[in-house]
């Protein structure tokens, strides 16, 4: 008769772990990913990044402050939402941006800033790099078709 009894408890155990754990799963696989994004880390990701004549042509502020107009940029487009923590994934329609896209509004700022771009081939190599980061990070989809770029 104790014999059934653990028998018994083991099994409801058992099912009751098993209900948790799916239960959880399930929870989990609809909530965001947290990607964090560490300012800090991401300028000295995006400096080491940078070829060596975009290195030497932009100072630590001067890509600090193309950093911040690119993260201005992503919120302005809704893909830097305030309330992220355990937010359901309700992306209804996919965003896709455009490398060019980003790289004039960043010219734009830089040249309305007192920003000293050099060659504006550094923006490019800076876009490429932030993108880079966020990649690293897990804070990026995956690249679109050519056909879905606006």
């Amino acid at each position: 008769m104790t014999l059934l009894y653990v028998v018994a408890a083991a099994v409801v155990t058992i099912v009751i772990a098993a209900v948790v754990v799916g239960r959880e799963a399930h929870r989990l696989d609809a909530v965001a990913p947290r990607s964090v994004y560490v300012p800090e880390e991401a300028m000295e990701f995006v400096a080491e990044y940078l070829p060596e004549a975009s290195q030497a042509r932009l100072t630590p502020g001067d890509l600090d402050q193309l950093l911040t107009f690119h993260m201005r940029w992503l919120h302005s487009k809704g893909l830097q939402p305030t309330n992220v923590v355990d937010r359901r994934q309700d992306i209804a329609t996919p965003v896709v941006i455009s490398e060019e896209t980003v790289t004039a509004y960043l010219l734009g700022e830089a040249e309305r800033n007192g920003v000293d771009v050099l060659d504006d081939v550094d923006v490019v190599n800076v876009v490429d790099a932030h993108l880079a980061y966020f990649d690293a990070i897990g804070a990026i989809g995956p690249r679109a078709a050519g056909d879905d770029v606006v």
